[in-house]
């Protein structure tokens, strides 16, 4: 697999949104952040990142997924249970798409309510309300 590959992969999944940020990062989130998406991969493009892609792995699997070569607590999230690979080979094709449909399964089962329910809305529906959410925080900052 390799970071085109991945993101193809994730793109497809349900409610799946990626953002650009913290410089050379790449992150998916499942439903938009702006009305309370949550991520669960990210992708670092940076040619000294200590890891390629990390992704929510939860506690009951965090560990054993950790067993692997090449597979490290995440930089920065290794408290919340994810898990980094530093190199793309660290795992097959098949076993990154587990992986990352498992960590958008149990990031979309966190999800509140609310955003579960907004999610459950066509994407007409869904696009006005983002856009309200966005409109909101940008008067807030201002």
């Amino acid at each position: 697999m390799n970071v085109e590959v991945a993101r193809e992969y994730l793109l497809s999944l349900p409610d799946v949104v990626e953002t650009h940020q913290w410089g050379d990062n790449l992150v998916f989130w499942v439903g938009d952040k702006a009305i309370g998406g949550k991520m669960f991969a990210v992708f670092n493009l940076s040619a000294d990142a200590k890891s390629v892609a990390s992704f929510a792995a939860g506690p009951e699997r965090a560990a054993e997924i950790l067993e692997q070569d090449g597979l490290l607590p995440a930089p920065y999230f290794a408290r919340i249970f994810w898990v980094g690979a530093a190199y793309w080979s660290a795992l097959r094709d098949a076993e990154w798409r587990e992986h990352f449909a498992a960590a958008h399964a149990l990031t979309r089962e966190k999800l509140p309510r609310k955003v579960q329910r907004i999610l459950a809305l066509t994407k007409t529906e869904q696009r006005k309300l983002i856009a309200a959410a966005r409109k909101s925080k940008a008067a807030a900052k201002s």
